[in-house]
């Protein structure tokens, strides 16, 4: 874990509860398969505040719901 904390992307688990695909989910969110892969395995290094609105109003969902902020261990 980093020294600040770290972004936790909980997009697997909202497409497991939304019962979309992830193929669907791209195809609506205007995103290629493997971005959306690494958004659902967490591989991505900086994130897009356009791809986030876009996946919270295909899902709709709050950004709450999609992002979860793990502060550092002291």
């Amino acid at each position: 874990m980093d020294r600040y904390g770290v972004i936790k992307i909980h997009l697997d688990e909202l497409i497991k509860v939304r019962g979309i695909s992830k193929n669907k989910l791209s195809q609506r969110a205007e995103m290629q398969r493997t971005q959306l892969n690494n958004y659902c395995n967490n591989t991505i290094t900086r994130l897009d505040i356009d791809v986030l609105a876009r996946l919270c109003s295909v899902l709709d969902c709050e950004i709450g719901e999609l992002l979860e902020f793990i502060p550092a261990e002291k």
